[in-house]
């Protein structure tokens, strides 16, 4: 093995600085071992890079295999760019979510747009066409002047990137709590689709293929940016501002269209976004899948500044740009399709056959690096896993009223100006939720999004979802929610859900109370996902969620997809037309444990949690698509009950839809209904397993038919009253009767009065 020299200016590698890289010193230990020999700064450059917990998962690998990650329906699993689902007529389905927390957190604009380019590159480079983007955040209380301009920032940069490139964004969610004052929480997921055809991994093969960089030159930013992703924020955060990505959503426009043609036209094996870690990680990471060597010239990649070094060129990760291993006499072919797109491709480097990762300068090496030890030899870490006992009395408690509780309907209304449960057309009013004209419901128009595909009758459901207040509690019960959650929300618009890609966003995992949340969510994902049939194809571990006001809560986030078999019959989630029948399934439980109840009046995140029972939430969506298939459509409309439980979804279902005049009035007997449970219970309370439907009179009886064949509870609760009428909902020993134009002004204004807007 050649022996790798120090670039001219380079520091002396000593201990001092392999820390600063975030290496300890039994890991540059380990370094030096498989070099043979001390590291030049770029090699420590690479190391710190692709040993980071953002690109190696270091401490969440043993975990992340317990996952499922296969089934009848899996065309590729992790370990790819994205994950890859099959469906009807020779399509398939690439999605993934990715996190951008601690670039968003310093910056929120750049840091929010730059995760949502990052996220389309990873769904184009499998050979996909991006149909729909759909994101996850997490903010403090919006009574903090800090949190509102990390609100406005972020959702004016997902939209303004979004928009710009022209990919609707379609849904998502957003939630606030005090965990998140320090460390707000950015998470971006895409969703394409492909002919399974045209797939393509990211695997470098055949010695003697050319190595080119496509699209924009090589700069500055972020550098050190999957480091800076996998240690805590600081005070001292604001200096890393550099270190976060500057986006260009048109030239990531150009770069879309022109690697699908690529893919297409025969030229190229192998297609890598240069996102974290930039052109070491692709490069590297390409290498190691198709078990070939690479070497690279740094001094060819086309850079934005001058004197930039091999060590910033490799650790770069300016935004749009590709790796493209193309076939040694189609370089002139690749060229040319860059150029239609008016883009640079530029060669630097070849696949070699000694399995070494070799950059060079020129005619100087100053990195030679065993390629697959580089991947693979990573040290891989078992933390310590021990629930903290203060969360073990959390769960045993329950919250002291103060004063005491006001009327339901009073209570009611607190819980629709609640900025977690409020409507968030605020924020997806600034996102084209419509380009592409394929969205048969967008934001605020059903529980999950539905996407038409442009030749076919079948449609795709998709959803973010996930209770950090449950995982807080019970990590286990909490893991299986956030699966079952976006399952019954995609079922609710009569979509079989498929699978899943999930965004686990956590403290640091060398605290062991984080690490037992980390392990036991992991554990609830994955026996949720094997009861539901919903493999896990991929997505992100976002560890070192810490700032000096402590660990964010513990949020693992799931996006799921799901497939509808007629994009033109989605159900939608609100009342559509008066006289219909409500009609309430599952079991509602006395579960206040982490409610929005105790939260909002009684400042408490305490109890056990709800309970998931895997098997009635199968039988419920078995009984959802079956509803929105049978007689051409049984169902009218269909919304499940969540975060504020039955009272809240109620509400919802009568206020209608965010651009609508006004909802309708809805009658709603419940003094028959869960016999044994107060008005607050029977209200408020979270059970899991439970959707409200409406549907025509005529209809009723097939209904209750279906939901007994299915083994679903089913009580019929009322009917829908008029456009612009009363939400009447009686109980046992208390009425609920407020105007629906009333409950509409609350939950739509909630965020922009709190916002100033």
């Amino acid at each position: 093995m050649t022996r790798a020299t120090p670039f001219p200016g380079d520091p002396p590698i000593t201990p001092e600085l392999a820390r600063e890289h975030n290496l300890t010193a039994a890991e540059y230990a380990r370094i030096e071992a498989l070099l043979g020999r001390p590291a030049t700064f770029a090699e420590l450059g690479i190391f710190s890079a692709l040993w980071s917990e953002h690109c190696s998962y270091k401490h969440s690998k043993p975990i992340l295999k317990t996952l499922p990650t296969t089934g009848p329906q899996v065309v590729q699993g992790p370990g790819e760019n994205a994950g890859v689902l099959r469906l009807p007529d020779g399509w398939a389905v690439a999605f993934k979510i990715e996190s951008h927390n601690h670039p968003s957190a310093v910056e929120p604009y750049q840091g929010a747009a730059t995760g949502v380019g990052g996220i389309l590159r990873d769904v184009f480079t499998m050979g996909a066409r991006p149909v729909a983007l759909l994101n996850s955040l997490r903010f403090g209380a919006l009574d903090e002047a800090r949190n509102r301009y990390l609100v406005t920032g972020v959702v004016r940069g997902i939209g303004d990137y979004g928009n710009c490139v022209g990919v609707p964004t379609v849904g998502g969610e957003v939630d606030f709590g005090p965990g998140y004052a320090g460390n707000p929480l950015v998470n971006a997921m895409c969703v394409g689709v492909l002919r399974e055809r045209d797939l393509i991994t990211a695997a470098a093969h055949g010695v003697g293929n050319v190595l080119l960089v496509v699209g924009s030159r090589t700069g500055r930013d972020g550098i050190h940016g999957a480091s800076f992703a996998s240690e805590e924020l600081t005070h001292e955060s604001e200096r890393r501002r550099p270190q976060v990505q500057v986006g260009d959503p048109f030239t990531e426009k150009l770069l879309l269209e022109a690697s699908l043609e690529l893919i297409t036209s025969g030229h190229i094996v192998a297609i890598q976004d240069m996102g974290a870690a930039g052109l070491t990680s692709s490069s590297a990471e390409m290498a190691a899948r198709g078990g070939a060597g690479v070497e690279i010239d740094a001094a060819l990649v086309p850079a934005r500044e001058a004197g930039m070094t091999p060590y910033e060129i490799l650790l770069s990760e300016s935004q749009e740009r590709m790796l493209v291993v193309a076939k040694a006499d189609r370089v002139a072919d690749v060229q040319a399709i860059a150029a239609k797109w008016e883009l640079e491709a530029t060669p630097i480097g070849r696949v070699t056959d000694d399995g070494l990762y070799r950059v060079t300068w020129r005619d100087q090496v100053v990195a030679e690096i065993p390629g697959r030890r580089l991947i693979e030899d990573c040290p891989v870490y078992h933390p310590e896993a021990k629930e903290d006992p203060r969360i073990v009395a959390l769960r045993r408690q329950r919250p002291t009223p103060h004063v005491p509780t006001p009327p339901p309907d009073e209570v009611l209304l607190r819980l629709l100006d609640h900025p977690p449960i409020a409507s968030k057309r605020w924020a997806y009013e600034q996102y084209d939720s419509t380009v592409q004209a394929g969205t048969a419901l967008g934001p605020g128009g059903g529980d999950a999004a539905v996407i038409r595909v442009r030749g076919a009758d079948w449609g795709l459901a998709v959803c973010t979802d996930g209770n950090a207040r449950y995982v807080l509690l019970d990590p286990y019960e909490g893991g299986k929610a956030a699966v079952a959650e976006a399952a019954r929300n995609v079922a609710c618009t009569g979509a079989r859900p498929l699978g899943i890609t999930d965004c686990l966003n956590f403290g640091s995992p060398e605290r062991p109370a984080v690490f037992y949340q980390f392990q036991e969510a992991c554990r609830g994902i994955a026996d949720a996902c094997r009861a539901l049939g919903t493999p896990v194809t991929g997505g992100n571990v976002s560890f070192y969620n810490e700032s000096p006001t402590g660990a964010v809560d513990p949020t693992p986030v799931v996006g799921m997809v799901g497939l509808l078999g007629r994009a033109d019959r989605a159900v939608p989630s609100h009342a559509r037309e008066r006289n219909d029948v409500v009609l309430v399934l599952g079991e509602t439980r006395p579960e206040l444990g982490g409610s929005a109840l105790w939260e909002v009046m009684h400042g408490a995140v305490c109890g056990e949690p709800p309970r998931v029972d895997l098997e009635a939430e199968r039988r419920l969506i078995d009984f959802l698509v079956a509803a929105a298939v049978a007689g051409g459509g049984l169902v009218r409309s269909a919304h499940d009950c969540s975060h504020g439980g039955l009272g809240v979804a109620l509400a919802e279902i009568a206020m209608g839809g965010p651009y609508e005049q006004t909802g309708f009035g809805l009658e709603v007997d419940l003094t028959t209904y869960a016999l044994r449970l107060t008005a607050l219970d029977l209200l408020f309370s979270e059970s899991h397993g439970r959707a409200v439907i409406t549907c025509s009179p005529e209809r009723a009886a097939a209904v209750t038919a279906l939901a007994q064949e299915h083994g679903v509870p089913i009580h019929r609760g009322g009917t829908v009253g008029e456009r612009g009428g009363r939400v009447r909902l009686r109980l046992r020993d208390a009425t609920i009767d407020r105007p629906v134009g009333e409950l509409r002004e609350v939950y739509f204004t909630a965020i922009p009065r709190r916002l100033g807007d």
